[in-house]
């Protein structure tokens, strides 16, 4: 409710002044998640002193049918496809017109147009300020972004984003990973475009390298979006334990071992068991 109320008041202009023109501002084109919402900002202006909400009506209708309403105060002037669906976010009175079309179907194109009514004083239709949808049947991938280098039990940091126009009905992002620290934000990247973004923090073993890390993305109407990255672990630095036998006994490790010692066989442990044995040369001199 807080990101919705700092949302609508982003979209506020207080003004004292007098307006002498009609004009309304949106953004011309916006995608749609087919199923989930998508919302329409919106601002007007109108000639005369600012108004309570009272006394104005506000109206959504398309663009070349001015009786074809998407939003009208009373509903039994909603065209029956968008009834249940739509609803005001902005204050009329504080000049916001913002729409919200909820469980968007794939016939919602628009463009849609705000018609702003003064009872006993005036009317008007923006209908040179419209909004076209441009629908989206299945959600776009998100962003997985991750540190270059992934060590063996050094804290590594993942974000995962993706954008979206329902900020009202913001998604929801999870990790595959339960036992991590990870934050969420959405913002505004304007234009009627937001963005939601989570930061994973957890700290990589050797177990976890080869394996997958899958971010995914819950839509407001239940469409899922995700994507996976293979993590790539370097492992810490391990050591090799070495054996030189010879007839007369044994040289520790450490020890420079000279041809007249007599050494016959080399003998390597490894404590790492997934590390892969040194190379070994002899040199004379």
């Amino acid at each position: 409710l807080n990101s919705l109320t700092g949302f609508c008041s982003s979209m506020v202009i207080f003004a004292t002044v007098l307006s002498d023109v009609w004009k309304a501002e949106v953004v011309s084109e916006l995608k749609a998640l087919v199923s989930s919402c998508v919302v329409l900002p919106c601002k007007f202006q109108y000639p005369g002193k600012p108004l309570p909400d009272s006394r104005i009506r506000g109206i959504w209708h398309k663009q070349d049918k001015h009786d074809q309403r998407l939003y009208h105060e009373d509903p039994i002037e909603i065209a029956d496809n968008f009834k249940g669906r739509t609803r005001l976010l902005g204050h009329l009175g504080e000049k916001n017109c913002t729409l919200e079309i909820d469980e968007v179907r794939n016939h919602d194109h628009g463009p849609f147009c705000f018609r702003a009514e003064i009872p006993t004083i005036e009317k008007y239709s923006f209908v040179e300020s419209c909004v076209a949808l441009s629908m989206m049947p299945a959600p776009e991938k998100p962003k997985l972004e991750q540190m270059k280098t992934l060590e063996d039990g050094v804290p590594a940091t993942f974000k995962c984003s993706i954008r979206h126009t329902c900020p009202s009905h913001p998604p929801t992002i999870t990790w595959s990973r339960s036992n991590s620290e990870a934050t969420w934000s959405n913002r505004d990247i304007l234009h009627g475009n937001w963005e939601m973004e989570s930061l994973l923090i957890f700290i990589p073993t050797e177990k976890d390298d080869f394996t997958d890390l899958t971010c995914t993305v819950s839509f407001h109407g239940g469409l899922q979006s995700s994507v996976s990255s293979l993590m790539l672990v370097k492992r810490k630095s391990s050591w090799v334990q070495l054996y030189f036998h010879r007839v007369e006994g044994r040289i520790h490790p450490g020890q420079v071992a000279s041809p007249s010692q007599g050494i016959r066989y080399i003998y390597m442990y490894k404590t790492c068991p997934g590390c892969i044995l040194p190379s070994v040369r002899w040199l004379l001199g």
